[in-house]
């Protein structure tokens, strides 16, 4: 049996067959999703479809990545917060809580989406920009600087 330190110390682990990133035994991915060797998935996070979860990404908690979503560079999904469909996380950026990123949205730079929030359609938020609450970014909606968005 294989462990991997994601952090709280060792805990049963493997290498997802599909780009060797390591994956705790808790977790599961699909053989048709794609965990690049830097990147992570833990708790009790799922990841489907074909998805990619790649650079040194995180996605860990009760988080769900689906579909043909991709989280990459740093970007952290976790929680219970869902990706799907065919959006992008990546940079920096955080979805967290119950938050929804889905449709061809994106989320970059360092920006946040929390609590119940959903980003979607063609929506990016970038920068330092937070949507949160029960907030909705949607359409051609770009949110990005400083700003916040929430309900």
């Amino acid at each position: 049996m294989s462990t991997f330190d994601f952090g709280d110390g060792p805990v049963p682990a493997h290498r997802h067959e599909n780009g060797g990133g390591w994956v705790a035994d808790t977790a599961q991915v699909v053989a048709s999703a794609y965990v690049g060797s830097d990147a992570r998935v833990f708790g009790d996070a799922r990841v489907s479809g074909t998805a990619w979860v790649y650079e040194k990404a995180l996605v860990y908690g009760e988080a769900r990545v689906l579909g043909e979503a991709w989280v990459f560079g740093n970007a952290r999904v976790y929680g219970k917060a869902q990706v799907f469909e065919k959006a992008r996380v990546f940079g920096d950026a955080r979805v967290f809580g119950k938050a929804q990123v889905f449709g061809d949205a994106r989320v970059s730079g360092t920006a946040w989406v929390l609590e119940h929030a959903r980003v979607f359609g063609d929506a990016w938020v970038s920068e330092t920009a937070r949507v949160l609450g029960d907030a909705w970014v949607s359409g051609d909606a770009r949110v990005s600087g400083t700003a916040w968005v929430f309900r």
